[in-house]
């Protein structure tokens, strides 16, 4: 019996997917790598050839995590044009969801890494867990570790998701007793080289990592040899994150960032305030300071993101954002500072939290002052508790 082969439009549409809302995606993934709409046939050629061709392989392997950046991912309930793309890679090993299991599933990492050494894409997500002499975690009877170090050598990349593989992330909080660190700080420490494509926040959005897997795998990332093209490093930012995507603050394209300008902000949940959907600034936010496209790029198939929801941004696209940004329903007062210095040339998280915190304040600090200048804020954030107008209407019996 011959089994019928579908065709990428067929793909799409067992799937509910238009080619409209297809060719709107890649329009999106375009943005995010840099290019113009004229890229947008050249992205969905790729695709459309990658679909009908063996694509090169990818292995999926978890830290200490809570499988959140799995679950944005897959979305299974409700497949999206990013899901799609991803099943066109051949996910040889992803130990939450796939089929196999035991000596079967670790067989297939072994082929993979064995057949396609250099020419394959590890995605690593959660934290590195280095406490316990590794023993934090355990995979098929060896440590994370040991893991790490058999497979990370032989990719041709790795893309770093969400912010525990990032730098740990809620893993890595204080007292943090299972040494918990990010896949890049590791691997400098061990002197490994493959190149990392950090993609933070808590969870992952799926539309930055097929827009990285197209960009490695399709759009000409990897040379003839595997290797990383240089054009493809000079797209990321001095920390491995794609600049396109984490090149601006929230606060940059937050839709309340009229509110923020016009001085009016939610003080209190279940207030007037807070229906009129105005700034949560002074509830906590920390969009001001936390680089990424949420706003733009949202999650759910684009349905909708945390300030968009009514909750204050918490920093998950910050480093060490867990210590850095608690208690998140407060205005940070203080920013902490790590500790300095990381081996062979590889850098410290928590330093460049605390730096680009430092740097954030500073900022807040000269734009406090502006505003103070133009009559708009009295004080800068540090000291602010309340302005003038809301003071007066609080002496008059506040909003009765």
């Amino acid at each position: 019996m011959t089994q019928e082969v579908l065709t990428f439009d067929d793909q799409l549409a067992d799937h509910g997917v238009s080619r409209r809302d297809f060719l709107k995606f890649c329009g999106t993934v375009a943005a995010m790598l840099g290019l113009s709409e004229l890229a947008v046939p050249q992205i969905a050629a790729a695709v459309e050839a990658a679909a009908a061709s063996k694509l090169a392989p990818a292995v999926w392997l978890d830290g200490g995590l809570c499988t959140g950046c799995t679950e944005s991912t897959a979305q299974s309930e409700n497949p999206d044009v990013a899901q799609i793309v991803l099943d066109i890679l051949s996910m040889n090993y992803m130990e939450t969801i796939m089929y196999a299991t035991g000596d079967s599933a670790e067989e297939a990492l072994r082929q993979t890494i064995d057949a396609s050494s250099g020419k394959f894409i590890m995605v690593y997500e959660g934290a590195v867990m280095t406490g316990f002499d590794g023993n934090a975690l355990r995979v098929a009877g060896k440590t994370g570790l040991d893991q790490i170090k058999e497979v990370a050598p032989k990719a041709a990349a790795i893309i770093a998701v969400g912010s525990c593989a990032v730098d740990g992330g809620w893993v890595r909080a204080y007292p943090n007793p299972g040494g918990a660190m990010g896949i890049g700080e590791y691997l400098a420490q061990e002197g490994i080289k493959t190149p990392v494509i950090n993609l933070p926040t808590c969870p992952v959005n799926p539309v930055w990592l097929v827009a990285m897997v197209i960009d490695v795998l399709l759009l000409g990332g990897l040379d003839d040899q595997g290797k990383v093209t240089q054009a493809l490093v000079d797209k990321l930012d001095e920390f491995g994150r794609p600049k396109l995507i984490f090149g601006q603050t929230i606060h940059d394209n937050c839709p309340r960032r009229g509110h923020f300008e016009n001085g009016e902000f939610v003080y209190q949940f279940g207030s007037e305030e807070e229906a009129k959907g105005y700034c949560l600034y002074a509830m906590g936010c920390k969009g001001p300071q936390t680089y990424t496209n949420c706003p733009i790029v949202r999650w759910n198939n684009k349905t909708s993101w945390c300030v968009n929801s009514g909750s204050p941004c918490i920093g998950c696209g910050g480093f060490n954002w867990v210590d850095e940004n608690a208690p998140f329903l407060s205005r940070m007062r203080k920013v902490g500072l790590g500790h300095v210095g990381a081996s062979d040339g590889g850098w410290s998280p928590a330093t460049i939290g605390a730096v680009a915190g430092g740097v954030v304040v500073g900022a807040l600090v000269v734009h406090g002052v502006g505003m103070g200048l133009a009559g708009r804020i009295g004080e800068g954030p540090e000291t602010e508790e309340m302005k003038d107008y809301d003071r007066k209407r609080m002496k008059k019996g506040g909003d009765k």
